[in-house]
């Protein structure tokens, strides 16, 4: 044996020295195509480096990997040459010159179906990606066959399925390979009762959200979007819908719904900082269900130096859950902003809609009182105001989306006919865009813009008026600092709004970003716009919460400040 091994090591050129510890050896290979190369690679990087000593156990270790590697790929025939291109005393390259050799073709496929899978369309189509006569031989290929139509009949209710017989059986001689596969089904089970444990909402509201109706047939994608949806209503601390398997009667699988209650009570606490309003805390309390009907009660406490508000929002949801609810929100906030002096009580009621599009409307009923200093002019205004809103978020990649967009319009109107102080039409809308052509460049477009139409604008509250300039509107500018003035020159605030930015981001590494941006803009009254512009560049951090963002810009038209920086934390949607 040892004189056999001895002349195979000699014909192949090689320069094994047994015994002689090399603390490094390398591998070169040469023959294969790129399939074959890369898994015999894989195969010859799992040797320890530990193992890696040029003698002969080495060689037949690697030997014995080449040919499992492509083996699995349908070769059961190479023929393997070493060599021994460089040496030293503590290390070596070894050249693997492989001729895979003819692979083993296909020659008969034989996956029999018996049971209620044989009519099932779920099937049918994952078998069309079955190996086929004629193919080379694929373990993997047939392995992750017989593995995925298990799993495909666990996910479809089978519960009772078994294969009857898994055979691949190999003939290297002949070069020929023959797959055996026989799938017993058993019948296909229905969903039966939902049983649900230990929930302080009403089982009436919990069952409004279900996805699947009793005896319609088993999916397990059906119960996992059922338990995403309990678990979307923050009622809950936790959520689990499982299917009795040890409890099936006749065709049915009853589901139990094991939950355990939210908090009652949850506090918020949050502290953040942007050039536009400095300092700012929130406080949170939050009712996540009120009682067994699913109401929710949520309260915020928001403090800045130019801006302090408190609003509280009521939800009751319909019978359709996720997709239908009431709300009903009252609010106070206090600003005290460069020409701005306002205290405002608001209260609305609202009614939402969710649909499958992503599209979300609202209309509602607000009113809105404001005692207020703009400019040089003071007034009380009280305005009631109907509404409708569309709106719509989509976003893909986490808290830095890499892809996404957002649409938002809101129309209202105020009469004095249902007993508001004056007539007005007010329209806003936004949109925003991110697109990434790879991991390393973003684009973001925005654009925003709106009108109050009224007679009256000197009665107009200072919220329903249009300010531009700060962080998310034109850089460059300082907070809501763009605006019609009077003779005094203090703002007014203007009839009409529009802004637009572009934005680039590159990644300079990991989790560092810089910036590139052109914003421009303006709110006006009477008069056609003037355009304000700037250009800048920044800094992103892309945050568990969101990008954190440092930006430095010029505005062309700013004449107190060549440059403003601006800091900013959020979401860009």
């Amino acid at each position: 044996m040892i004189k056999k091994r001895l002349l195979s090591w000699l014909l192949s050129g090689a320069v094994w020295l047994p015994g002689v510890a090399i603390a490094d050896v390398d591998f070169d290979i040469k023959g294969l195509d790129d399939a074959l190369m890369d898994n015999v690679s894989v195969y010859i990087d799992a040797i320890p480096e530990n193992e890696r000593r040029l003698n002969f156990r080495l060689q037949a270790r690697v030997t014995d990997e080449i040919k499992k590697a492509l083996q699995a790929l349908g070769y059961y025939s190479p023929q393997i040459n070493y060599t021994v291109e460089k040496q030293s005393d503590t290390d070596a390259t070894v050249l693997l010159n492989i001729d895979p050799g003819q692979p083993v073709i296909i020659s008969e496929v034989d996956i029999q179906l018996t049971g209620d899978a044989k009519k099932d369309p779920a099937f049918k189509t994952l078998l069309e990606g079955a190996p086929k006569k004629g193919e080379i031989l694929n373990q993997g290929k047939y392995d992750a066959l017989k593995s995925a139509i298990q799993s495909l009949a666990i996910r479809r209710g089978y519960f009772d399925a078994d294969y009857t017989l898994t055979r691949l059986e190999v003939a290297p001689g002949l070069n020929q390979a023959f797959l055996r596969l026989h799938f017993s089904s058993g019948m296909r089970y229905h969903f039966g009762n939902v049983y649900y444990h230990n929930s302080q909402i009403n089982e009436e509201r919990l069952s409004s959200m279900l996805t699947f109706g009793e005896g319609e047939p088993y999916l397990v994608s059906d119960l996992g979007a059922f338990n995403q949806a309990l678990a979307n209503t923050g009622w809950f601390s936790s959520v689990l819908v499982e299917a009795g398997l040890n409890e099936l009667r006749d065709d049915r699988v009853p589901i139990s719904v094991s939950l355990e209650p939210a908090p009652r009570n949850q506090f918020e606490t949050g502290v953040g900082y942007s050039t536009d309003v400095g300092p700012r805390v929130k406080i949170g309390w939050k009712k996540p269900w009120f009682n067994s009907r699913g109401h929710s009660l949520n309260t915020d406490l928001y403090v800045s130096s130019p801006k302090q508000t408190l609003e509280s929002t009521y939800k009751i949801p319909l019978a359709d859950v996720q997709r239908e609810y009431y709300q009903v929100q009252v609010g106070l906030e206090n600003v005290d902003n460069n020409d701005t002096k306002s205290l405002e009580l608001t209260s609305s009621v609202s009614r939402h809609w969710k649909y499958d599009t992503g599209w979300q409307r609202s209309v509602y009923l607000r009113w809105l009182y404001s005692d207020y200093t703009q400019a040089s002019v003071s007034d009380i205004s009280n305005l009631i105001l109907p509404g409708i809103n569309f709106s719509r978020v989509r976003s893909r990649g986490g808290a830095m989306p890499t892809w996404g967009d957002k649409q938002s319009i809101t129309f209202e109107m105020a009469d004095p006919i249902w007993g508001s102080d004056i007539n007005l039409y007010r329209v806003v809308g936004q949109t925003a865009w991110i697109r990434s052509l790879n991991q390393n460049n973003r684009f973001i477009y925005r654009a925003g813009g709106g009108g109050v139409f009224t007679d009256e604008f000197e009665r107009v509250p200072p919220s329903l008026r249009f300010f531009a300039g700060g962080d998310n509107s034109i850089r460059g500018y300082s907070y809501e600092s763009i605006s019609p003035k009077d003779d005094q020159g203090k703002l007014e605030g203007g009839s009409y709004l529009a802004t637009g930015s572009l934005e680039y981001n590159y990644r300079v590494s990991g989790n560092w970003w810089a910036a590139l941006f052109a914003d421009a803009g303006d709110a006006w009254t009477s008069s056609s716009p003037d355009w304000k512009t700037s250009v800048g560049v920044g800094v992103r951090w892309e945050s568990p919460v969101g990008p954190i963002s440092l930006d430095v810009a010029h505005g062309f038209e700013n004449k107190d400040d060549n440059f403003m920086i601006h800091f900013s934390l959020g979401p860009e949607l």
